[in-house]
């Protein structure tokens, strides 16, 4: 077996994840297991708060370097906040490091979201998070020096990393019609949280709002697959999933 080729002989993605435990999230699985493998190290993120990525940032090159030592062909860090709370010029410190240490390509949950946003082109933003208002102010503030302009944010008001796996299904599409209906001329629902589950919520999110859904857990995995130059259409996923 080559080096950076799975026990099925498919290409293999490297992902950064928050929670500790290092387990691959569920999207990339479900869209896409019969085209690449997964494998995951975990940061033991806390807090979705500045103070707890601070705790864990250092840690994102070592965890490129065991990803390369385990076979990954590509990197990405999978949390979006994560690589917004400092900035686009922290973000891009990011992928760099992660490169040098891994000598493989990489990339940002950030970025893919940005990727995914530019790839269906739109730019005025309804905006849906996990977080709570220290967070929300850097998000909205990234999304505009990107060019983005964020009509309405809503929030669930979560810090503790564990509260994320309760959201259930019907509070994201609660806050996803809520949002839309809040917002003036949005041309997308923007759903910011890699923990949130949005696989199930997205198509029924579009149906009722008339909005493609663009979320940080189906984007991260998109613009994995994107690295390595992979097919990234998928059934049941959403618009960005048909482009």
């Amino acid at each position: 077996m080559a080096r950076g080729e799975g026990m099925g002989g498919k290409p293999v993605i490297g992902m950064i994840v928050p929670p500790a435990a290092g387990a691959v999230p569920p999207e990339p699985l479900a869209l896409y297991a019969g085209r690449a493998e997964f494998i995951a190290e975990g940061l033991a993120l806390k807090a979705l708060s500045p103070e707890g990525y601070d705790a864990v940032i250092e840690r994102v090159e070592e965890l490129s370097a065991r990803l390369a030592e385990r076979g990954a062909q590509a990197i990405s860090l999978m949390g979006t906040s994560l690589s917004f709370y400092r900035g686009a010029a922290f973000n891009a410190e990011l992928i760099a490091t992660m490169e040098k240490a891994s000598g493989l390509p990489a990339t940002t949950m950030t970025d893919s979201v940005l990727e995914a946003l530019a790839a269906l082109g739109v730019r005025r933003l309804a905006v849906a998070t996990a977080y709570r208002s220290a967070v929300n102010d850097r998000l909205k503030a990234y999304l505009e020096a990107a060019g983005f302009e964020v009509t309405v944010l809503r929030s669930l008001d979560i810090e503790d990393v564990d509260a994320i796996a309760s959201v259930t299904s019907e509070t994201l599409i609660d806050l996803g019609v809520e949002t839309c209906g809040a917002a003036k001329d949005a041309e997308a629902l923007f759903i910011s949280c890699g923990g949130l589950q949005t696989l199930p919520v997205t198509e029924p999110i579009e149906q009722r709002c008339g909005l493609p859904v663009v979320s940080s857990a189906l984007a991260g995995a998109w613009g994995a697959m994107g690295l390595l130059g992979l097919d990234r259409r998928a059934d049941g996923a959403g618009r960005l999933f048909q482009v």
